[in-house]
C-alpha cells in the first residue's frame, strides 16, 4: 500500500473541488502540509465555503482542514500582526 503524501492529497482535493458543481467555479487555492489541508481564496456564498471544507474533510488521509476562504458572512480569515516595533 502506498503511503498518503501531501502531494497526493493536494491532487485529490483539487479534483474533488473541480468536479463538484458547488465549488467548480469558485476562486479557491489549496495547500497541504503534513496531511492538513489549507483552503484559501474567495467564494460567493457561505454555502460554497462550507462545501469546500466538507469535500476536503471527506478525503481519506486528510488530518484536518484550515478554512480561510473569504465569503460573505464568514469569519475573517487572518489577523494583522505588526512586526515593526516603531509603529
Amino acid at each position: 500500500m502506498n503511503p498518503i503524501t501531501d502531494e497526493s492529497l493536494h491532487k485529490k482535493v483539487l479534483a474533488s473541488l473541480a468536479t463538484d458543481d458547488r465549488t467548480a467555479t469558485a476562486d479557491l487555492r489549496v495547500g497541504v502540509s503534513n496531511g492538513f489541508v489549507h483552503l484559501a481564496g474567495t467564494a460567493l456564498s457561505l454555502d460554497i465555503r462550507t462545501a469546500a471544507a466538507d469535500l476536503a474533510e471527506n478525503i481519506p488521509g486528510v488530518r484536518g482542514v484550515i478554512n480561510r476562504i473569504d465569503a460573505p458572512g464568514a469569519p475573517r480569515p487572518a489577523r494583522i500582526i505588526n512586526l515593526n516595533p516603531e509603529v
